[in-house]
């Protein structure tokens, strides 16, 4: 089906059809046979230019081959043509929703609203995650996320000097991949609102949670929260609610599994596109096959002309989301806790389950094993002075009574340490190339903040 626009001498595709002209294009270039260089087509009279593009993207929509923001940018156009051919200065969502439905496109001003905030807000910060398919849902819990801690910054941290609109987009910008992950995008917020405030960070999630559903929590003076039942706040219109931002992980004992989520659609079928799951919610995702090598692996260690932080603040911050996604893939998320200001900007509460030796084989075992030693190096565990880390570590540590008592046989004992010659091949050789890229990123952040700290005097455990 092929029209024709007012006075053009050329025909171009109405509906669709363009992926069979280039391939029937291509049959014609290579066999010259005239049953590819021509063929009967039906010819629809030419409307408006939206019409055009409508048709396409009512194509493209049923044949599945749209990711989100390719459909948002799409709807965006729309909107541009018809507020012109209808004469308007501007169109609001309903009003474009009712025109594009009565020409033959079904979708709600919330969903309208969403494709906004991804084309306006989010791709100029975070591209590559929505290039590579970046779905619905997780631009929705980004937005849900952006509107929660903006409303924490600007009630509660009024002293900081720096704008809450510069915090948020040069996080996304930072951790902007094709393996996107909104839970480190949310711990690092978490830490900035930590800092600010001058409380711990399990405070500033309490409070955030709170307002995710929200209610709104009061700090008291020991830094514990009470629920203020006489403020309750309501959530936009044009959102799409949820229980909760990130689901808590259920406890399977296994130590290489992350929890499958399941994601209830909004609307009907004709108005979703699929999505790609959130990194820090998808199993396969996170443990899936190794990419091919002509695939690009994002690494973390920056490469020569990327933009790396460098005050302390920042690197510790980087240090914590390297070391906290690198145990959540491996099972051990509960074990890296956050600390701004002081250290490498993270600790570990304590050493692995004891149980999991009974539960995993011996390769799973040995690289879990492995790997923690490799944060408690990152962090510093068994070289920092003991005055600075036990008040970090949590009364019933094994971890914490082991330097307490400088007790290296019950650490020893606590959790299998192998001889650091087999780094490589229990470690290095089997670990994803998602987890080696965070472990090489986390290293090098190490060395720069000990090195920054060096250059400033600043000492890194006071």
């Amino acid at each position: 089906m092929i029209t024709q626009r007012p006075g053009s001498r050329d025909y171009i595709v109405h509906a669709g059809g363009n992926t069979r002209l280039t391939v029937l294009k291509e049959l014609f270039d290579e066999t010259g046979d005239a049953r590819f260089g021509q063929v009967p087509c039906l010819i629809r009279p030419w409307n408006q230019e939206s019409d055009v593009l409508l048709a396409h993207l009512r194509e493209n929509d049923l044949r599945g081959g749209l990711t989100f923001i390719d459909k948002a940018r799409a709807v965006l156009d729309a909107r541009e043509l018809l507020t012109e051919e209808l004469g308007l200065e501007e169109i609001s969502q309903r009003r474009l929703a009712e025109e594009l439905r009565r020409r033959g496109y079904r979708i709600t001003h919330a969903r309208i609203s969403q494709m906004e905030y991804a084309v306006q807000r989010l791709l100029p910060v975070i591209p590559l995650a929505l290039e590579q398919g970046l779905g619905r849902p997780q631009v929705e819990q980004i937005r849900r996320l952006e509107r929660a801690t903006g409303v924490i910054w600007r009630d509660r941290c009024s002293s900081s000097e720096i704008d809450f609109d510069e915090v948020f987009l040069t996080l996304c910008r930072r951790y902007d991949s094709p393996d996107w992950d909104t839970e480190i995008l949310r711990g690092a917020l978490e830490v900035e609102i930590a800092d600010v405030l001058d409380v711990s960070i399990h405070t500033v999630r309490m409070i955030l949670d709170a307002e995710l559903e929200g209610r709104r929590l009061s700090i008291p003076e020991n830094d514990e929260t009470t629920e203020d039942e006489s403020s309750v706040t309501g959530e936009d219109d044009d959102a799409v609610t949820e229980s909760s931002l990130v689901p808590e992980a259920p406890d399977t004992g296994d130590a290489l599994a992350t929890p499958e989520v399941n994601e209830t659609p909004v609307e009907s079928a004709s108005d979703d596109e699929g999505s790609k799951p959130d990194a820090s919610l998808s199993s396969e995702q996170d443990h899936g096959a190794v990419p091919e090598p002509d695939q690009p692996v994002s690494l973390s260690v920056p490469s020569p002309g990327d933009s790396v932080p460098t005050d302390l603040k920042s690197l510790r911050g980087r240090a914590w989301t390297l070391a906290a996604r690198l145990a959540q893939r491996n099972g051990m998320g509960e074990l890296v806790e956050p600390v701004p200001g002081k250290g490498l900007g993270f600790v570990l509460r304590d050493v692995p389950d004891p149980t999991l030796a009974d539960q995993l084989d011996e390769e799973s075992l040995s690289q879990l094993t492995m790997l923690w030693w490799q944060l408690a190096a990152c962090s510093e565990m068994t070289f920092a002075p003991l005055e600075s880390i036990l008040p970090l570590l949590p009364e019933d540590s094994i971890l914490r009574r082991a330097l307490e008592t400088e007790d290296a046989e019950l650490l020893f004992s606590s959790i299998w340490t192998l001889d650091p010659g087999h780094t490589g091949y229990r470690l290095w050789r089997p670990l994803h190339d998602r987890d080696w890229s965070d472990l090489l990123g986390l290293m090098d952040t190490y060395r720069r903040i000990r090195r920054v700290a060096a250059d400033t005097g600043v000492p890194i455990w006071e």
